[in-house]
């Protein structure tokens, strides 16, 4: 049985691990990463330690299965980010910038990101200022757990006045792509949202 709580300080291991798991479009990414932590570093860890009033955690008797994690305001949380986050991180990790982006490894993909994080498009922001990273092992998926995650978070943002969300989503993670649009997520066509790997979708 899936339980879901609020985060708890042990659980961060688990919220990389979760991340690694999903961080291939959906998949597990471990078989591209030389360093497991990489990906949590950018979708899960800085907020369990910075907003972790705004993480739900999903867990069974075999442990944590799944989170949502997100920010009410994307713009205000990447000026966040950049003040105390990712200037701790860059130190640990070479940026790859001087070599051909396309012998770059997975690793160094991700490194880029720490060295050089993009910002949500205005237009998506302003409109739908919150944004949403939920993430789920196969073994709790297909069972409503996820639902569960995105009602709860949804429900905790309202009460502070926040109803309009974003997510984006890599184009080949086709369940993901399923499980936002059955959810009230549409996909955004916008100015200023060029076509590429990551879907933008909206609710709100």
């Amino acid at each position: 049985m899936v339980t879901l709580r609020p985060f708890e300080p042990d659980d961060l291991d688990a919220l990389y691990a979760v991340a690694l798991a999903t961080g291939h479009a959906g998949a597990d990414a471990s078989h591209l990463h030389r360093d497991p932590k990489l990906i949590g570093h950018i979708y899960a860890a800085p907020y369990a330690l910075l907003a972790p009033d705004l993480v739900i955690v999903a867990a069974d008797e075999d442990g944590v299965v799944g989170y949502v994690v997100g920010a009410l305001d994307t713009a205000a949380w990447e000026d966040r980010l950049e003040r105390l986050w990712w200037p701790k991180l860059r130190p640990g990790y070479d940026d790859p910038s001087a070599a051909p982006r396309e012998t770059w490894t997975h690793d160094q993909r991700r490194a880029y990101i720490i060295h050089h994080p993009g910002r949500a498009p205005a237009a998506l922001a302003d409109a739908w200022p919150a944004h949403i990273h939920l993430n789920l092992l196969p073994r709790a998926q297909r069972h409503g757990v996820g639902s569960s995650l995105l009602e709860a978070w949804l429900d905790r943002a309202a009460a502070r006045g926040v109803t309009a969300a974003h997510v984006g989503v890599n184009q080949t993670n086709t369940g993901g792509l399923r499980f936002w649009d059955a959810r009230g997520f549409r996909t955004l066509t916008l100015e200023g949202l060029a076509p590429g790997r990551t879907v933008w979708m909206a609710r709100g």
